[in-house]
């Protein structure tokens, strides 16, 4: 079994006062994304390299205290990419996929895992543009991507996709996260080919051509939609720092593990840790019957 955890950190020095490598150490993942280091190479040296064994490979943000992902691992990569070609995004910090390469493997031989960091639009509308951009530019990359292997995209996605994903969904439809445009994105991102080709026959012009609307879906899979399809309450992984967000549990499903299909097919079992609070997010994880 392959154990595979997502957290956004929201500071990994912030995150380790409040227990995070001793909760690493005692739950034993194989591998665990993170998102929102907020700390560059000089501060990991010699203090986050490894975190319980695990070791790190990073991609940090250009500004300092802002952004940057990490995948620690206990198995060796084969290969490691840190940002996805992007010209304005990649200085943010914000990819780094880890490929773990084994033309012998029964399932996936060309495995890649992802930790990802998408932009937040809440401070005002200078970033919900540049999330648009974003998205924009990031779903051809991982159409693309599918193309040639499979993956898992863990991740602080900063979108809930459906109603179920957030408590107050009526008040925050004109809200960063939950925005028409962001949920629609999320929709095509998990459109799968089969469905999407029988749409492309109506979507056409006057000549036959399919129109731009009509493309064959990301063909995607939300893994923890997968295994709880209807829960509400309990999918949440982010709570606002106002108020009393998190003691009423008044949250938002913005954590994801998002995988190609073959990959979803073995995931087994999922688990969203809310007993300690090492940031904002609680770690969602997810067994996949997988051996690296």
């Amino acid at each position: 079994m392959f154990k595979l955890t997502s957290l956004n950190l929201n500071g990994i020095r912030s995150a380790a006062t409040k227990g995070m490598p001793e909760w690493v150490a005692r739950t034993q993942p194989d591998c665990i994304c993170v998102q929102e280091l907020k700390a560059q190479a000089a501060d990991v040296a010699g203090r986050f390299e490894e975190i319980a064994g695990l070791k790190g490979h990073f991609h940090f943000a250009e500004k300092k205290g802002y952004s940057g992902v990490a995948v620690y691992t206990r198995h060796e990569p084969s290969d490691v990419i840190t940002g996805y070609g992007s010209t304005e995004f990649d200085a943010e910090g914000r990819y780094v996929e880890l490929r773990f390469d084994r033309p012998g493997r029964k399932h996936a031989p060309k495995l890649s895992i992802i930790s990802c960091y998408f932009p937040s639009g809440s401070s005002g509308e200078e970033r919900q543009a540049a999330k648009f951009r974003f998205l924009a530019e990031f779903y051809p990359y991982l159409a693309s991507l599918k193309e040639t292997r499979d993956f898992v995209l863990c991740g602080d996605i900063n979108i809930a996709h459906q109603e179920i994903d957030l408590k107050n969904f009526k008040g925050n439809k004109k809200n960063s996260g939950f925005l028409p445009e962001e949920r629609a994105w999320m929709t095509e991102l998990l459109r799968h080919a089969e469905v999407a080709e029988e749409a492309l026959g109506e979507l056409t012009d006057g000549a036959g051509k399919p129109t731009v609307k009509a493309t064959r879906g990301g063909g995607m899979v939300d893994v923890y939609r997968k295994l709880q399809p209807t829960t509400t309450d309990e999918a949440y992984t982010w709570w606002s720092n106002r108020g009393q967000a998190y003691a009423k549990n008044v949250g938002w499903r913005l954590d994801y593990h998002l995988a190609t299909p073959a990959l979803a097919a073995l995931a087994q079992s999922e688990t969203i840790y809310k007993e300690q609070r090492f940031s904002d997010h609680a770690p969602i994880t997810v067994d996949y019957e997988l051996t690296l």
